[in-house]
């Protein structure tokens, strides 16, 4: 039998973990299916939503070591939903841009993560769920201010 002691369950901080590893572990056998990881979908929304980046700079936006961002720009640009070029003024500049098929993957893993929320979230309301969504959004601005040396005002 495999109860949580109660004085777990009213640890937020617990309550998230655990919530948070089955969410992370659902999304991460989705995008298995497709064969990529986490770190392929965050690199294809940075360069989505945002544009065109410096490898170095998808390092930094997403906090990736720069070792590690070099293979997961090369397993998208294998799988043809990336493409790099030089910078013409600085040859050692990589700029990497999604492709339309890239594009495409993105949406479609965003609709299965999509699908993998709905799942877990099946027990709120609507209200419920945006509520949740706009809390999770304070705690998540307030620890990356924390990250980056700066106290948000309340």
């Amino acid at each position: 039998m495999n109860e949580t002691p109660p004085s777990l369950l009213e640890l937020t901080p617990y309550l998230m973990s655990k919530t948070g590893k089955v969410a992370r572990n659902r999304v991460v056998e989705r995008l298995a299916e497709r064969d990529l990881r986490l770190w392929h979908m965050a690199v294809l929304a940075a360069l989505v939503d945002i544009g065109p980046h410096g490898q170095r700079e998808l390092a930094s936006r997403l906090e990736i070591d720069r070792s590690d961002i070099v293979k997961v720009v090369d397993d998208l640009a294998v799988a043809g939903l990336v493409d790099r070029a030089r910078n013409a003024g600085d040859r050692r500049r990589v700029t990497v841009t999604p492709t339309p098929a890239g594009r495409s993957v993105l949406a479609e893993i965003q609709s299965d993560t999509r699908n993998v929320q709905e799942d877990l979230l099946a027990p709120l309301t609507e209200d419920e769920r945006t509520q949740l969504e706009d809390m999770l959004r304070r705690v998540y601005a307030h620890i990356n201010h924390e990250a980056d040396g700066q106290r948000p005002s309340r």
